[in-house]
């Protein structure tokens, strides 16, 4: 049992469990929208399934390729899958059960979350080659976990109108403009690995324009998605919050690279959960 247990916890290692705070949220903002407030248990399950299968293949395959990186990288090379607690041959399963479960998943919700499910999957696995080959590979990211607003929508209305769009495009950013000042910390490792990133490209001091860049995009998506999608006061308020916990995030870094940690898990984390829970407040008073 002690042993299971042990092993569940090098799985949960492994994909970073904790990081699904930052798709989640914006899912379920989509089907709350999607819905005009309440759309189901049914959803609600199948929601949360498809959102852990694909992260958990997502960040599983990630793991899987990136091996040979991890092993010569200082912040990572204590990592289940460099240090031997998980075998390449467990990981191939892992990534492989929950691209199956993904697809099951989106099944039962409709066709056309089925039809798009393959693609989602190939998308979503690209970015372990993209930091191979190209510094664009931040964007990629920001695209893969973009993509789940538009998975909720899918999912309630078999539909993908403007707004879930605009909703997307603004996670698109916010995450690709994080990755970014996350990626600061692995700058010399990525110049001497001969890896692609914006920080090892153009240095520290244009990647943080560029973030600040990509996050102000974010506001102004979010601003439009709000406006298109006719939302009322409180998602307002959720777009001037997300304005300012996305300031502080760059304080925080301009003022000690040692905060990334912080600006990264904290401020990103708190900003999903309180934008969801705005977006309830507007739809069950307006």
């Amino acid at each position: 049992m002690n042993k299971l247990i042990q092993k569940l916890n090098d799985f949960n290692e492994l994909v970073m469990f904790k990081h699904s705070i930052f798709s989640l949220p914006f899912i379920f903002i989509a089907m709350v929208v999607a819905a005009n407030g309440w759309f189901g248990f049914k959803l609600l399950i199948l929601g949360i399934f498809a959102a852990l299968t694909a992260r958990n293949f997502a960040m599983g395959f990630n793991r899987f390729m990136d091996r040979d990186i991890d092993a010569l990288n200082p912040r990572t090379i204590n990592r289940p899958n460099v240090d031997g607690r998980i075998s390449a041959s467990s990981m191939f399963i892992f990534v492989v059960l929950n691209a199956l479960g993904f697809i099951a998943v989106a099944y039962f919700v409709n066709d056309l979350a089925l039809y798009l499910s393959i693609p989602i999957l190939i998308i979503i696995g690209s970015y372990s080659y993209f930091k191979r080959f190209s510094y664009l590979a931040h964007v990629i990211l920001g695209i893969s976990l973009g993509l789940a607003p538009i998975a909720g929508v899918v999912a309630v209305s078999e539909t993908i109108p403007f707004w879930s769009v605009l909703l997307s495009s603004g996670v698109m950013f916010w995450v690709a403009g994080f990755d970014l000042l996350y990626s600061l910390q692995d700058i010399e490792v990525d110049k001497k690995l001969g890896l692609h990133s914006i920080p090892s490209k153009f240095g520290v001091e244009k990647t943080m324009k560029i973030s600040k860049i990509f996050h102000a995009l974010t506001v102004i998506f979010w601003l439009l998605f709000v406006i298109i999608s006719e939302s009322s006061y409180f998602a307002y308020v959720a777009v001037v919050l997300s304005a300012l916990m996305l300031s502080y995030e760059h304080y925080l870094v301009n003022k000690d690279f040692r905060k990334i940690d912080k600006a990264f898990f904290t401020v990103n984390g708190y900003l999903g959960i309180i934008f969801f829970v705005l977006i309830i407040l507007d739809n069950i008073f307006f």
